[in-house]
């Protein structure tokens, strides 16, 4: 039996679309999927609990991915198990590709093809996919398709998931790239943004999270991937792409600018999430990540 582990705060307008996808078609006892609603205000839960079938649902109050991710862990009980955030679409065809991978045995590790859904996008927003799907980090799966699956060798990797910031980078570094791979046959549907401000607020948590990864586990950085400047100078040679860079720079300057000021001033980091992409008024994000500072 596959099991899936989906955190969701607040996703009452999109959590059933994921779990119809995650679970239509799905063999009598192929799949246990745990929902965890952390800390949600809204009805989450209850329509989880309505699509039935292999979805069961643990509350929480606590508004913490790590904290749900970690209960469900606890009530999982198969392998290989994923990890599909509430917002992120993924079918069970993609399931099976991504458990036939893992079941090969000579990876630990793997995740989907992620399809950003740009439809409703702003051209800044989709200039800035273009540039980073082109990118080596966009190559390694985990991190951006908001799914990850791991073997049972690859979750007896690490214990518990830490409360920080960037939990798809801490699952992604405790394999080398050899360990781990990108499935083509599988997709996730990831809707971003459809401004460019959101965007900005995304990566500046990424950044943040980056950093606060770095300090609390600088060993894992030894598995990190190539670097994205070449392909970036690369890029640049080619003057009909200069429009589309000049987005990507900006947004890549401007959030590290923001996270660095976090991290000075050891404010700690809220939740970035952009209800614009759950088409739905906006919600207030509570979830808050840890400082590095907050653990000296």
């Amino acid at each position: 039996m596959t099991s899936i582990v989906v955190p969701a705060h607040n996703e009452a307008n999109v959590i059933c679309r994921g779990l119809r996808a995650l679970t239509d078609g799905a063999e009598p006892g192929e799949l246990e999927v745990i929902v965890i609603c952390n800390g949600c205000t809204d009805a989450t839960a209850e329509l989880a609990r309505g699509v039935g079938g292999p979805v069961k649902v643990i509350e929480t109050s606590v508004a913490s991915k790590a904290h749900a991710l970690n209960l469900g862990d606890r009530a999982a009980a198969g392998f290989p198990r994923l990890y599909v955030d509430g917002d992120v679409t993924l079918s069970l065809d993609s399931v099976r590709a991504l458990v036939r991978r893992l079941d090969q045995g000579d990876v630990l590790a793997a995740a989907p093809r992620h399809q950003m859904d740009l439809s409703r996008c702003s051209w800044a927003v989709r200039a800035f996919y273009d540039v980073d799907s082109r990118l080596p980090t966009q190559q390694v799966g985990i991190g951006g398709s908001g799914v990850y699956a791991l073997s049972a060798a690859g979750r007896a990797r690490f214990q518990e998931f830490p409360r920080i910031t960037a939990d798809d980078a801490f699952v992604r570094l405790q394999f080398q790239p050899r360990e781990r791979a990108r499935v083509d046959e599988a997709r996730s549907v990831v809707t971003p943004p459809r401004e460019l401000a959101g965007v900005v607020s995304i990566k500046t948590r990424s950044h943040y999270g980056n950093h606060e990864l770095n300090w609390l586990y600088p060993g894992l950085a030894q598995n990190a991937g190539k670097s994205n400047l070449p392909t970036i100078f690369r890029l640049a040679m080619l003057p009909w792409r200069w429009p589309k860079l000049a987005v990507y720079g900006y947004v890549k300057v401007r959030a590290r600018m923001l996270a660095k000021r976090r991290i000075r001033s050891c404010e700690g980091v809220e939740w970035e999430r952009d209800d614009t992409s759950r088409e739905v008024a906006p919600v207030a994000a509570t979830a808050v990540g840890n400082h590095p500072c907050a653990r000296k």
